[in-house]
């Protein structure tokens, strides 16, 4: 039987989520003001992710292979691309008016890898939105588990290996997680705006840049 209480989360999440989609997307145009025809990066992304975007984009979506909802029905125009969001060189400066970032950061790997993602962030535009989870918000939001960063690692490796018994994909995306510090974030994106998102307590980071 698969674990009971992972499935409870996840299922309470999917309401959940799109809640917290609705009052980003707000949040995201009035700091971001997006314009019809706008060019946009989305790294990591899915398409309901811009539902809550009335104004109609012409969106890049890149993901690694078979990770995106390519038939998904959007008013966007949408591409779908696959690609490191670490190292892109087949994109340069000015191809794009904004990139975008949703809870993308703490998956793509160590702290070199996070640079990286970083860098070529900025390196594409001056105009960004990256999103991540906040490291101390009492529920974390891949395992459902309450203030899962603060327990020894030996308590959290007790854990991954129950789970990894009965749900072996979605316990390696929980340990492959590796959520961003506020500390960090200011330091991979020195010239942005560091903000929070809160649902009762900071839920989540945002670094944005408009120039």
């Amino acid at each position: 039987m698969k674990d009971i209480r992972i499935n409870i989360f996840i299922a309470l999440l999917k309401p959940f989520s799109k809640y917290a989609r609705k009052r980003r997307a707000k949040t995201f145009i009035a700091l971001m003001a997006p314009k019809k025809d706008m060019k946009v990066l989305d790294l990591g992304g899915q398409p309901e992710i811009w539902d809550d975007i009335d104004v109609k984009l012409n969106i890049t979506c890149l993901n690694l292979p078979g990770i995106a909802k390519t038939r998904y029905q959007s008013h966007h125009n949408i591409l779908y691309v696959t690609g490191d969001a670490c190292n892109m060189p087949e994109f340069e400066f000015g191809e794009f008016d904004l990139v975008f970032s949703n809870s993308v950061i703490e998956h793509v790997g160590d702290d070199t890898k996070r640079k990286s993602f970083a860098a070529e962030i900025q390196r594409i535009s001056y105009n960004y939105w990256i999103q991540t989870p906040y490291k101390y918000y009492p529920i974390e939001a891949h395992c459902g588990m309450p203030f899962w960063w603060l327990y020894p690692n030996v308590v959290r490796l007790f854990f991954l290996n129950r789970w990894r018994r009965n749900l072996p994909n979605w316990t390696e995306m929980v340990e492959n997680t590796d959520i961003v510090s506020l500390k960090e974030m200011k330091h991979l994106f020195p010239k942005a705006t560091i903000s929070k998102e809160w649902l009762v307590f900071p839920k989540s980071i945002v670094a944005y840049h408009r120039n």
